[in-house]
């Protein structure tokens, strides 16, 4: 496949854009493959492209049970970070931000990624003690961390209530510069690009119908067209994990499916040139190169697997942006969408070996699985290829629940719908 370039671009151009090839194949699934990837989104693909990459593993095949990208990776609100405070966390979250930082020239494709920065607002003395001790665990691995003051995000962003009367008066902030955003639509196509190019069959509109056995063993799946056959199985289908492992006879996993909202306004002038988090709620806002505000805020709090929300969580979210922002209260809302989270019991991910011979699993991302594409499918390509985790992904078990060894970075117990 012809590399894209200022050079092609320009040759395109001059004979009516007719040359350009597809940017991955279409073919039919084979019999058999080394690796079959369940999950056709961000992690999944990436999964299959570092397998290839990295590893030389390219007879791969990667089962989507729609088109490519229908899921979470074309359902989020684009936010790019590394800002947590548990060392395990920081880590694999940093691997990832170095990842993305050389993304669109690994991939040869332009990921739109953004380092615009993310900025967390604190609005008691209480939470500024706070981020400046995360913002201090972050130094100490190698993240870059700065407290703001007042003064400085009044200047970063002019459209903030920062008077005197605001409802939650704004104290400071935590501010990662090198946090920012990606164009989450070119992530997946870059990555399928990528995979195919290196001998990855993509496989769209092929849903997971059951496992195929050898005693214990997975040795391949059933799916609507056909049985295939394979030496791994990886999952990685976010908010259908329960689901899926139920085809496979598990029936309890530590995780719950949720309804995630976002939503995108009208367009309008730049009015905020960073990632924007509420410190006394939970709502997040930045602004597209198209001039929409991309926000959003905390789960429906209900288990579900629909692509849908409800209207208090609508009430919830606007009502903070508003707190933020009064001078937006007549910006109209363009669009809502849904996207299924599953979250763990401790807001952290699971990416290991098993839980059955044959079988790899990816799941539990909660709210940070976007951020999280490059280094999740780095280390499950590595954890899938070696038959052991890296040490980026080596915390994040499943039986971690019953040793006792939870990674509860925002303190919340073990309760997923609040993480």
């Amino acid at each position: 496949m012809a590399e894209y370039s200022a050079f092609s671009l320009l040759k395109n151009a001059l004979t009516g854009n007719k040359d350009w090839k597809p940017a991955w194949r279409k073919p039919d699934p084979k019999a058999s493959y080394d690796v079959i990837v369940i999950g056709g989104g961000g992690h999944g693909l990436s999964t299959a492209y570092y397998l290839a990459k990295e590893h030389g593993i390219t007879n791969v095949a990667v089962l989507e049970k729609g088109w490519l990208g229908s899921g979470n990776v074309g359902r989020n609100t684009t936010a790019v970070r590394s800002n947590y405070l548990l060392p395990q966390n920081t880590r694999f979250y940093e691997h990832s931000m170095k990842l993305w930082e050389n993304l669109s020239h690994d991939l040869n494709y332009n990921v739109m990624f953004s380092q615009r920065g993310c900025l967390n607002l604190a609005h008691t003395p209480g939470q500024l003690d706070d981020y400046a001790r995360r913002g201090n665990a972050m130094r100490h691995l190698g993240v870059d961390a700065d407290l703001m003051s007042v003064d400085q995000i009044k200047r970063l962003v002019p459209a903030l209530d920062i008077s005197g009367s605001a409802r939650f008066p704004i104290l400071g902030g935590l501010m990662q510069r090198r946090a920012g955003s990606a164009r989450h639509d070119a992530v997946a196509w870059g990555y399928a690009r990528g995979a195919d190019r290196r001998g990855v069959d993509i496989i769209e509109n092929c849903e997971v119908t059951g496992f195929l056995r050898d005693g214990g063993r997975i040795t391949g799946v059933s799916t609507t067209r056909g049985e295939i056959r394979a030496k791994k199985v990886a999952l990685a289908v976010a908010g259908s994990t329960g689901r899926v492992m139920q085809l496979a006879g598990i029936s309890h996993m530590p995780i719950e499916s949720h309804v995630l909202q976002a939503f995108v306004s009208e367009s309008l002038k730049p009015i905020i040139d960073t990632i924007l988090t509420f410190g006394m709620g939970h709502f997040y806002i930045s602004q597209s190169d198209k001039g929409g505000l991309v926000y959003g805020g905390d789960l429906d709090g209900y288990n579900s697997y629909a692509q849908r929300g409800s209207l208090p969580i609508v009430d919830e979210v606007m009502s903070e942006m508003l707190a933020l922002f009064p001078g937006l209260a007549r910006v109209r809302m363009l669009r809502s969408w849904g996207g299924l989270c599953d979250m763990t019991m401790d807001g952290s991910p699971i990416i290991t070996t098993g839980p059955l011979p044959g079988m790899y699993l990816n799941c539990g991302w909660c709210y940070g699985g976007f951020k999280a594409t490059p280094a999740s499918g780095w280390c499950f390509a590595h954890t899938i290829a070696k038959d052991e985790p890296h040490e980026f992904n080596a915390p994040f078990t499943l039986d971690r629940f019953y040793r006792g060894l939870v990674i509860d970075d925002k303190g919340q117990g073990a309760t997923p719908r609040l993480h």
